[in-house]
C-alpha cells in the first residue's frame, strides 16, 4: 500500500495516535541527564555534536583547537554520564536542548 502511495494507516487512527501522544505526559530526562550543569560553552558544543560535527569542525566552528574541541566533548561525556556521542544526543533531545525538524 504504502508503495503505490497510500497510507498504511486510515486517516482516523492517525488521528487517535496524535490524540493520544499529545496526551501522554512530557518525558522526563533520565536522573543524572540534566544540562544544568553544563556551561554555555558546553551547550553550544553538544548543539554542534547533535548536528554530527566531528571535533575537528566543532574546532572550526568555534575558533579552538582541535584539541580544546575534544577536551569539550569527553567533558559533556564525563557530566551527562554518556559513554559516546550517541548517548549525547538522546540527552539533548530528551532535554528539549533540541527539537526534531529540518535543520536551519
Amino acid at each position: 500500500m504504502v508503495a503505490a502511495g497510500d497510507a498504511l494507516l486510515s486517516p482516523s487512527v492517525t488521528g487517535q495516535l496524535i490524540e493520544e501522544y499529545v496526551r501522554r505526559p512530557q518525558a522526563v530526562p533520565p536522573a543524572g541527564h540534566t544540562l544544568d550543569g553544563l556551561t554555555d560553552r558546553e551547550l553550544e558544543v553538544l548543539a554542534l555534536v547533535v548536528r554530527g560535527l566531528s571535533n575537528a569542525e566543532i574546532a572550526q566552528h568555534l575558533y579552538v583547537s582541535p584539541a580544546t574541541a575534544k577536551t569539550h566533548v569527553a567533558r559533556l561525556l564525563m557530566k551527562l554520564d554518556a559513554r559516546d556521542r550517541a548517548q549525547l544526543i538522546v540527552v539533548a533531545y530528551e532535554s528539549g536542548l533540541v527539537t526534531p525538524g529540518p535543520r536551519p
